[in-house]
């Protein structure tokens, strides 16, 4: 998202402490740069609820938080990068029930380290995603914490109600498909933790992520796949089942499958791997297929069709995988490709 002259000026300012603008000065401070992208966002910021029209829709909530020292590390982790992951995040939630994100509501808690104008960067974040992806930021919350920084976001979207699609519809002999790379967010945590210790050791050293750009940028800055649902309502396809893929493939394919009272094989040889994660994985001296499994944070999409729709997908310019198929017993194996299987257990981020 790089440096510019308005970071620089930030520098040279006396910055504001939050008790001297109060929450309401806050608020009223965040509104200056909030811009409405959706004619169903009726009242935003600034009354005691939004409001919001739809029509023969379902609305679709979904919440996700994030805490400093749990989600994130501050010491890498630049406000204005968190600030849009934190929408990028939930955009993904929307994506996965095939809706499309129309509003959101940002909730910030706050130490007194933390001054208006560091805020400011993790807004700037915030509204860089609302724009992009067209969402309107709509309402809140703030408070202090003793703990650092902690960041709830809450996204309404819609979608039609024959359109919806739940982790419950899998059915048997469903292709079982995933857009885009995986693992390389988590490996990106990695090098980022790398130079981090590095740093501690030795403060003056320079980090050069130039050759993991990829790596950093998609943990740091992720994109949700709202491609995806736009080419699905293109080419009429609706998934029997969908999740997005934040906690790791192990953990997600297993949502599903329990969710359909399924099992499923996974191929490995049809688990693309990308060049870079595996020169990657082989530095750090890591498994690309367990990388894969259980990383988590890639948001992309993973998603069950009918084998009829096949055609549909076969020539597309997105990056679609079929991985696998779903089946009737209840096991999840993933076939190594030797004439042997592994079970797959749920290897992904666990919360508590």
């Amino acid at each position: 998202m790089g440096h510019n002259n308005k970071e620089t000026d930030k520098k040279n300012l006396k910055l504001t402490d939050l008790s001297s603008v109060g929450e309401f000065g806050f608020i009223e401070h965040i509104k200056k740069n909030v811009k409405k992208y959706n004619e169903s966002t009726m009242v935003g910021i600034g009354d005691d609820s939004a409001v919001i029209k739809n029509s023969n829709m379902y609305s679709l909530i979904s919440t996700d938080m994030l805490v400093e020292g749990v989600h994130f590390d501050l010491s890498y982790f630049p406000l204005k990068h968190l600030g849009y992951k934190s929408v990028v995040s939930n955009i993904s939630d929307i994506c996965a029930m095939n809706g499309i994100c129309k509003q959101i509501t940002v909730s910030v808690a706050v130490s007194n380290r933390f001054k208006l104008e560091t805020l400011d960067d993790l807004y700037d974040g915030i509204n860089l995603a609302c724009k992009r992806y067209k969402v309107d930021l709509v309402g809140g919350d703030t408070t202090s914490s003793q703990k650092g920084l902690i960041i709830s976001v809450t996204a309404v979207g819609i979608v039609d109600n024959k359109k919806i699609c739940q982790r419950s519809g899998a059915k048997n002999n469903d292709l079982i498909i995933v857009s885009g790379k995986l693992g390389l967010a988590y490996l990106g945590l990695q090098v980022l933790e790398r130079e981090k210790q590095v740093f501690l050791v030795n403060p003056n050293s320079k980090p050069d992520l130039e050759p993991y750009k990829e790596l950093v940028e998609r943990q740091l800055k992720p994109e949700p796949r709202t491609d995806l649902i736009d080419f699905l309502e293109k080419n009429s396809i609706i998934p029997t089942s969908m999740i997005d893929i934040s906690d790791g493939l192990s953990s997600e394919i297993i949502h599903i499958c329990n969710s359909s009272g399924k099992g499923c094989i996974l191929y490995s040889d049809k688990i693309f791997k990308d060049q870079t994660l595996l020169k990657v994985c082989e530095e750090f001296n890591l498994d690309p297929i367990s990388v894969i499994m259980s990383g988590g944070e890639d948001y992309e999409i993973m998603f069950t069709i009918n084998p009829n729709d096949y055609k549909k997908i076969e020539n597309s310019d997105l990056d679609l995988y079929v991985i696998g198929h779903i089946t009737n017993d209840k096991n999840t194996y993933l076939d190594l490709g030797n004439g042997s299987k592994a079970e797959i257990k749920s290897l992904g981020w666990k919360s508590f």
